[in-house]
This record gives structure tokens, C-alpha cells and sequence, in this order.
């Protein structure tokens, strides 16, 4: 008898097992079977094979087993059995999209069940209730199972009917109910042996961080939740859902969509939940539409409402309806139909308490406003504009966004400027919780709309000066404040290391022609890493960096001018600062320049080697382009002077010293007034130091360094073992000039991973961002190391770009490839022009009319130029 009793628990045991082990659960369930077990404790065992196939395998398998396990539990006569596994049908029906017949199994459920067990099926039909979007009756449904659960003392169930309340206020948008709810769960948790449940409190957790505007803590607890998936090697659906979700706000929409049509493929592979294939599918047609891809957008999108609406699922289907209808208005449709649907859609989300319903009566407005039905949109426009004065980040942005439209409708430049302002300061303080500098700058997306609704309002109603100053409002906003210092945290270092090992190793061998696939899958493993460990950090920095002050730019400019290039509509306006004013310029169409650059860099390709010399002419006659362009009549009022460009970032490719009316100028680039101010006003450090870094593989071996190093006598210099990175950025850290020979290697997929070559592999922008302080002065001699990449609204992500925040005043760097024989003569006249007093632009400007005249040597000085003010 006592054998038996032990035999019934250890089958018992199995239910619970299957959240905490479920590979274990699987296989001792797969035992029972095997040992001709009784109707109940066979039903318990097909029980567990039907929730491990529901949530980790093939769906049409668990309803299957599901049913046997049914038809036993009736066999023994145990109602409560019957009840229970009527429960874990019921999910499975729904997640099959066989919604009638699962809520039938729930009723029969409840109906056959008693106390406890009649609590744990209501507990069910609440997450079921959730997944349908029927939020009212999930939040019933716990309320009648909790007190029961608590009575019994079952921690498990307890602790799971939390994390489910919880996860419906965040649904609702009630974030501290959501985490006082989340906080007891975790308490009961730690008491449990439910590895699988402990799992999924944290991702819950990341959730909840995520509502409440914490990304980089939400990105953290999500990666903490997927290697503790990975341990108990089951698939993380649901979780990569929610991650897509977090993705797009930190303004990572290709990684979020890349990842959700991940998880849709492994999805169709296991034969997994319809329900979470329709949710993946709305979660990769929101990150397709934030990336721009509203094509891909409107195909996920209107599967997604297929699913949703075969599965009853209206709540979904609605939210689906909406991404749908904004990828359509992406797409460049508009229509009196496109109206209705979204305004329908924002009445439906409102009747559901949703928060995305401002965002949808925010798009019937915008179409509105398009098809010229002012008296319309005002109505929908109000609508939205109510969220600007609470609620999480985008809802208050959707808010003032609504807001600044209904002011131009109105003909109100001030009330445009007015929300513009208010909206953009939500999102500072948003960008500001941010400690990766990539994170801060691709989230400067979400305020792309404000800036050019103020911008158009400043040119429309304002002068120059108010256009400067919206201009900077939104300009390299990046760069205001350093990235948070990553802190010395060992997994971190130890990615960098092995990063840096496996980069040089592949590097190796691609020279011996030897096959890599195994290290660049390695290095990539790495990458994401490093990037993911990076994305935790949290802004320490308080407030937003000061407010540009135009009068104190014109005050310090003195003979200098400084000319910002402003983008309207596609429109390029030069504001040229100077002598106390502002003045305003025409100039031509943005896209135009943009495809001249392009064919100057070309040029300037080919010129890097001798033989392209017949190219002179043809990159000579694009920078006469160039300057009609981007300069027009302000060429002629540029003064004698030294002179600062400020180009947007879809025009940092420009070799600006190519233009006519620069070639002579003391000339240097900022990517915005107020970087150029703070360089202009920061201090070198006392008694700083000179170092020389020569790095492996250069055709010329680095020459000029050896010279340098005579002139400069107490330079520290590393090569050949010592130019190793610890020791480089050990050197490098306030120093007070810094010259680095080395191979560059601009990573347009991945900016902060373009990197300097050491003699240890490659030296990247993550490294650099672990300084305390860059040097004041740095000199990058070799290719590409002033390529950057346009992200976000407007922001510059590359090697000049991570200095600028940290210490560095000035910044030389090539745009393009260069010959290096001719670096050499440019890089030591250069540095005699430094040992004279000079700026870094007056020693360029030297430099260059110091060289031969011939294309190549003229190519290698246009392809450089100095940044900042140093």
C-alpha cells in the first residue's frame, strides 16, 4: 500500500514539474505511459505531454494527448481531474484559434470542479480572457480564484494569478498596480522550485520596466529571462514578443523585426500556437512600419488580422487594424475610407482602455489634415491631444504631436513652436534614461515629426535666428552629454577581449585565404554581446545638456563664421552666423547634393591611386556643384576668415574642402553649433602629453611616426607588441595630442563596432567610450575614420562622433580612402603647423598648400578635414 501511495505522488509530481523542468517532466511522463499506469495517473501523464507540446512543441500533438487525458480523468471519476485537464484543453483550444470550443471546455470546467481545483480552472480562463483582450474578465476571474488559492497555501498558483493580474494592468496602463503585483509575485517565486515560472517573472519584471519608461533595465531583465529559458532549453515565443516591443522604442525596428520573423519561422516549424503566430506577425508589422518597410508592414499586418479575427480575438485585432492602416498612410494611400477605419479603430481602442488610442485618433487627424478636411481632423486632433498631459513617453509625444498640428491647421506658428517645444522635452527626458550614445541616438526618431513641424513654423513665422535656434534644437542631440561610462564590469571586458581575439584571428585568415565561417559566426555571437551588455546601461547624466544660446555662439564666433545647413521639406537653407547676426541663404534641393557627394566620393576613390588622375576633372566640377548646392549665394558673404560648417547628417559625407570658396579657408566641421561651442570652450589638459600609436599592415609601415616621434622627443610612442588596445587606451586617456597610424574600418551595419587596427585586432568605439577622457587634440591618419552613420532624426554615430562627447576639442579624419604614401608629407606638415601654435584647421589648411600639386596628393587633402575647434 505504501508503494502505491508513493507512486501516486510521484505522478502527482509531475504537474508542477513541467513549469520547473519541463525536459524532465516530458521524460518521466513518457515513463508512466510505458508502465501501464491507471486511468488517473495515465491522464496526469498525457496531461503533462499535451502542456509540453502546447507550449513547447506542436499544438495539434497537445490537443491529442489533451483529450486522452480528458477521457481518463472521466474514467476514474475524479471530477476534480476532469475539471483540471477541461482547464489545460480549454488554453490549448484557444491557442489553436478554436476559441468557442475552448471557453465551452473552461465552462464545464468550472462547472465539474470544486474549491482549489475550481480556483486554479478559473485562473486559466483568466489568462485565456487575457489572451482574447477581454480584460475586465480576466481581472474577475482572478478575483474570485486568488482568496482561494491564498487559503490553500498554494504559493505556485498564487504567484502565477499575480504575475497574470499584474500583466493585465500593464495591458490597461496601470503600471503601479502592475508592479506592486509583480513585486508579491517574485516573493512567492523565490520560494518555489518553478525554474520555468521564475523565468517568466523576470521577463514580467522587464515588462513592467519597460511600461514605467526604463529600456535599458527592460533590456536587461529580458536577456536575463532568455538564458534562463535557454538553461531549461525551451522555445521563448512570448518573450521575443515583448522584446520586439522594447526593441522599437530603444529605436532598433530592423532588429525587431528580424527577430520576430525569427520566431514566426521556428514558430512554423514546431506546428506552435496560432494565437502566438498571429502576435508575432502584429509584432514584426509594427517593427516593418517603424522601419520604414511599410510593404512588409501592410503583409504582416493583414495576416495578423486574419488570425486575429478567425480566433475571436477583437482586442487584438483592433490593435492589428491600426499598424495596418499606418502602414497603408506610409505607404502614400489616402482616402475618405482610411479616415472612418482609423477613427473607428481609436473609438474601439478607447472603449477597451487602451493606450493606443490616441496614437489612432492622432493618424485619422493626419488624414484628415491631408485630404484638406480641416473641421475633421480638429475633431480627431483634440481627440488625441488630451494624452500630452500624462501617460507613459509616446503617448504625451502623440499627444503634443496632435497638438502642434492642430495649431497649423489653426494658422499658429507660436502654438506650433509652443507643442513642438513641450513634446521634444518628453523625449529628452526620455533619451536621458538612455546610457548607450547608440540607443540615445536612434530614439531621437520618435521625435523626427516635431522637429520638422517647428522647423517649417520657425520659417514660416520666424527669422534666422529662430530657425538656428530650432535647427540646434534637434541637431546631433547625441553629442550633448557623454554615453554613461560602462562600468568595469568583467563579462563586458571579457566580450571586448575575446572580440577583439576572434576579429584578429578572421583577419589572419582571410589574408591566407583560409575559410572563417566559424569565426565570423563567433564574432558576431560577440558583437550582439557587447551591443546587448552596452544597451543595460542607465543615464546618469541629469537634465539635457544646456539650451543653445545663439548670442553667445555669435559672441565667441569673432571673425569666424559659422554656416548651419537647415533642411526644410528637402529644401537645404544656409544660416550663416557672423558679425552679430544671422542671415538666411537659399540653397538647393537636399536629395541633389546628397547624390553629388556620392559621386565626388566616388572620385576622390579613384584619385587615391595614381592612375585616376583623368578623374581631376569631373571631382573638381562636382565641388563647384556641391557649393551651389549647399552654399549658394552665402559663398560670397563667408568673410576672410576661418569658417565652421554645420551640415545635417545626410551630408557628412561632403568633402567640404573641395568646394571653391573653402579650398583656402581655415576650415572645419561640426555636427552641430553647440558641439562646436563646448570644443571651442574646453580646456586641454594640463601638462598633456603627446602619443604616437602606429599600428600593423600599413603600406607605408606608418612612416610619419618615427619622425614624430623625433620632433615631439618626450611622445610616448607604441608599436609593433606594445600598440596592443589596453595598453593604447591607457595612453590615450587625457592625453593631450594623439596621432593614431592605423587601419581604419567603417561599419555602416554597425557604427559603434568601425574600428582602429591594433596590434592585438581591432580597437572599436565601445572601447574608445570607456575612457574617462579622450585626448584633446587627435589626429586619425588612415582611411574612412571620419565615415559616420546617419541614425535616428538626425544623429552621427562613428569614431569622430564617440571623441567629440568625451574630452576631445578637435578631431582630424579622412571622409575616403587615401593613398598613404601622401598622407605621410600631409600628416608631418601638418604636426609642423601644430609645433608652430597653429589650430588643427590652420595646420590642415597649411598642409594642404604645402603638398605637390598633383591629383593624388590634392585628392588625400580633400579627403581630410578637422573637426570641432581645437
Amino acid at each position: 500500500m505504501r508503494g502505491v501511495t508513493a507512486g501516486r505522488e510521484s505522478v502527482l509530481e509531475l504537474l508542477p514539474m513541467v513549469f520547473a523542468d519541463p525536459g524532465e517532466a516530458r521524460a518521466r511522463a513518457e515513463q508512466v505511459l510505458h508502465s501501464r499506469p491507471s486511468p488517473l495517473h495515465a491522464s496526469i501523464a498525457h496531461q503533462v505531454l499535451g502542456i509540453w507540446q502546447r507550449d513547447f512543441g506542436d499544438l495539434r500533438i497537445a490537443l491529442r494527448h489533451l483529450r486522452q487525458a480528458r477521457d481518463l480523468a472521466a474514467r476514474a471519476e475524479s471530477a476534480d481531474r476532469e475539471a483540471d485537464v477541461l482547464a489545460t484543453l480549454g488554453v490549448a483550444l484557444v491557442h489553436a484559434g478554436r476559441t468557442r470550443q475552448g471557453l465551452a471546455s473552461f465552462e464545464r470546467g468550472v462547472a465539474r470542479g470544486s474549491g482549489h481545483t475550481r480556483a486554479r480552472v478559473l485562473y486559466r480562463r483568466a489568462y485565456v480572457w487575457w489572451v482574447l483582450g477581454h480584460h475586465r474578465e480576466a481581472l474577475e476571474d482572478v478575483r474570485r480564484a486568488l482568496p482561494v488559492l491564498r487559503q490553500a497555501d498554494d504559493g505556485i498558483w498564487t504567484a502565477r494569478a499575480l504575475t497574470l493580474r499584474a500583466t493585465v494592468h500593464l495591458a490597461l496602463g496601470a503600471v503601479d498596480r502592475a508592479d506592486a503585483d509583480f513585486t508579491a509575485a517574485e516573493r512567492l517565486w523565490e520560494t518555489t522550485g518553478q525554474e520555468h515560472d521564475k523565468a517568466d517573472a523576470v521577463e514580467s519584471r522587464g515588462l513592467a520596466a519597460f511600461r514605467s519608461g526604463d529600456i535599458p533595465a527592460a533590456l536587461r531583465l529580458l536577456d536575463e529571462a532568455e538564458e534562463r529559458y535557454g538553461k531549461l532549453e525551451t522555445p521563448t515565443f512570448m518573450l521575443s514578443i515583448r522584446r520586439c516591443e522594447v526593441l522599437m522604442a530603444a529605436g532598433l525596428a530592423p532588429e525587431a523585426l528580424a527577430e520576430a520573423d525569427a520566431a514566426i519561422a521556428l514558430l512554423d516549424r514546431i506546428g506552435g500556437q496560432p494565437t502566438r503566430k498571429a502576435e508575432l506577425l502584429l509584432a514584426a508589422a509594427r517593427a516593418a512600419r517603424s522601419a520604414g518597410d511599410p510593404d512588409t508592414a501592410i503583409a504582416r499586418a493583414a495576416v495578423a488580422v486574419r488570425l486575429f479575427t478567425g480566433q475571436r480575438r477583437t482586442w487584438w485585432e483592433t490593435h492589428a487594424r491600426l499598424v495596418l492602416i499606418e502602414a497603408r498612410v506610409a505607404a502614400g494611400r489616402r482616402s475618405g475610407r482610411l479616415v472612418a477605419d482609423a477613427a473607428a479603430v481609436a473609438e474601439r481602442l478607447a472603449s477597451f482602455g487602451s493606450p493606443a488610442a490616441p496614437q489612432a485618433a492622432l493618424l485619422a487627424g493626419r488624414i484628415a489634415l491631408a485630404l484638406g478636411r480641416t473641421a475633421e481632423a480638429e475633431r480627431h486632433l483634440a481627440v488625441a491631444a488630451r494624452s500630452r498631459h500624462g501617460g507613459p513617453p509616446p503617448a504625451r509625444m502623440t499627444g503634443w504631436a496632435a497638438q502642434a498640428l492642430r495649431a497649423r491647421a489653426a494658422g499658429s506658428g507660436r502654438g506650433v513652436l509652443k507643442a513642438c517645444r513641450r513634446g521634444l522635452d518628453v523625449l529628452d527626458d526620455h533619451r536621458m534614461t538612455l546610457g548607450a550614445s547608440e540607443l540615445r541616438a536612434r530614439v531621437t526618431a520618435q521625435g523626427a515629426e516635431l522637429a520638422a513641424l517647428a522647423q517649417e513654423a520657425s520659417l514660416a513665422h520666424g527669422g534666422p535666428r529662430r530657425l538656428l535656434e530650432w535647427s540646434e534644437r534637434w541637431r546631433a542631440t547625441v553629442l550633448s552629454a557623454p554615453p554613461a561610462r560602462p562600468p568595469a564590469d568583467p563579462a563586458l571586458l571579457g566580450s571586448l577581449t575575446a572580440y577583439r581575439e576572434i576579429a584578429a584571428r578572421a583577419e589572419e585568415a582571410r589574408g591566407e585565404g583560409r575559410p572563417i565561417p566559424a569565426l565570423e559566426r563567433e564574432q558576431r555571437r560577440l558583437e550582439r554581446d557587447i551591443r546587448s551588455r552596452t544597451h543595460h546601461l542607465r543615464g546618469d547624466t541629469p537634465g539635457y545638456g544646456d539650451r543653445f544660446d545663439a548670442g553667445r555662439l555669435l559672441d565667441r564666433l569673432g571673425e569666424a563664421r559659422l554656416a548651419e545647413l537647415a533642411v526644410v521639406d528637402g529644401q537645404v537653407h544656409v544660416l550663416l552666423c557672423g558679425q552679430g547676426r544671422v542671415r538666411r541663404f537659399a540653397g538647393g534641393a537636399l536629395a541633389e547634393a546628397v547624390a553629388e557627394a556620392e559621386h565626388v566620393q566616388a572620385g576622390l576613390r579613384r584619385l587615391a591611386h595614381p592612375q585616376g588622375e583623368a578623374r581631376l576633372p569631373l571631382v573638381e566640377a562636382g565641388g563647384r556643384r556641391l557649393q551651389e548646392l549647399l552654399l549658394g549665394d552665402a559663398a560670397a558673404h563667408l568673410g576672410s576668415g576661418p569658417v565652421v560648417i554645420v551640415p545635417p547628417g545626410a551630408l557628412h559625407r561632403v568633402p567640404w574642402a573641395l568646394l571653391p570658396a573653402l579650398r583656402e579657408r581655415v576650415l572645419s566641421v561640426s555636427p552641430s553649433a553647440s558641439s562646436w561651442l563646448r570644443a571651442r570652450e574646453t580646456e586641454p589638459p594640463p601638462g598633456g602629453r603627446p602619443v604616437l600609436v602606429r599600428g600593423p599592415g600599413l603600406a607605408t609601415g606608418g612612416a610619419e611616426v618615427p619622425e614624430l616621434a623625433d620632433r615631439y622627443g618626450t611622445a610616448t610612442v607604441l608599436e609593433g607588441e606594445a600598440a596592443q588596445v589596453p595598453r593604447v587606451l591607457e595612453e590615450l586617456d587625457g592625453a593631450a595630442l594623439a596621432h593614431l597610424a592605423a587601419h581604419g574600418t567603417f561599419r555602416a551595419d554597425s557604427p559603434l563596432f568601425s574600428a582602429l587596427r591594433m596590434a592585438d585586432g581591432p580597437l572599436i568605439v565601445h572601447d574608445f567610450e570607456r575612457l574617462a577622457r579622450s585626448p584633446y587634440r587627435i589626429i586619425l591618419s588612415s582611411c574612412d575614420t571620419a565615415r559616420l552613420a546617419s541614425v535616428g532624426a538626425d544623429e552621427l554615430l562613428g569614431l569622430v562622433t564617440a571623441l567629440l562627447p568625451l574630452g576631445t576639442a578637435g578631431v582630424v579624419a579622412s571622409s575616403a580612402p587615401v593613398n598613404d604614401a601622401a598622407v605621410v608629407p600631409l600628416m608631418l606638415a601638418l604636426h609642423k603647423g601644430l609645433d608652430a601654435g597653429l589650430s588643427l584647421a590652420e595646420a590642415l589648411r597649411d598642409a594642404r598648400t604645402a603638398q605637390p600639386g598633383d591629383a593624388v596628393h590634392q585628392a588625400t587633402g580633400w579627403a581630410f578635414a578637422a573637426f570641432g575647434a581645437a
